[in-house]
């Protein structure tokens, strides 16, 4: 059941990671178009330029979960790499139930929040020409650290497996990507 559990998060993080990548693209489209637009026509638009810090915005806090379950999220290497896998798979769980949970758990709480208040206040940019909608980005931010939490559970799953079945290397540090 764990094996399943921690399968179907990966998934979820491996899909935050491709939507991750096409805001990307989508964020370089933007950029270019602003680019040309501004040197070639000395047309600028206010609402294409909130777009690109919407599309990193939104890139980067996606992006997290699928980096934090193909490990590439910062911890102290150095050290960490010298360990063994199985105080490697201690140290993930540990520090998964200790601080990376409760403080995703505790922004994607407050942020529910202010993306709501956002909302109810119709927040629109103050720029005019601006985007409307303020409250779509602000609610990427509690989405983004509830998706962060179930990474880290499927990290902590990952390790619980590992110290349950050493043997079983596909279980723990699984950096390969379905993407």
């Amino acid at each position: 059941m764990l094996k399943q559990a921690e399968t179907a998060i990966n998934r979820f993080s491996d899909v935050l990671g491709a939507i991750s990548s096409v805001l990307f693209l989508l964020m370089l489209v933007n950029v270019f178009i602003n680019v040309v637009a501004r040197y070639a026509f000395n047309a600028v638009w206010i609402g294409s330029q909130e777009m690109e810090w919407h599309l990193f915005a939104a890139m980067f806090m996606l992006g997290v979960p699928y980096t934090l379950r193909a490990g590439g999220h910062v911890r102290v290497d150095l050290i960490y790499e010298r360990l063994s896998v199985r105080k490697q798979a201690l140290i993930d769980i540990v520090g998964g139930l200790v601080l990376l949970l409760p403080f995703c758990l505790l922004v994607g709480y407050y942020g529910v929040g202010f993306a709501y208040e956002a909302f109810e206040l119709g927040e629109t940019s103050g720029d005019p020409g601006g985007l409307p909608y303020r409250w779509i980005i602000k609610a990427v931010i509690p989405f983004a650290f509830f998706a962060t939490a179930v990474a880290g559970l499927g990290l902590i799953i990952s390790s619980i497996l590992h110290l349950q079945n050493p043997q079983d290397t596909d279980s723990h540090n699984n950096h390969e990507s379905s993407l």
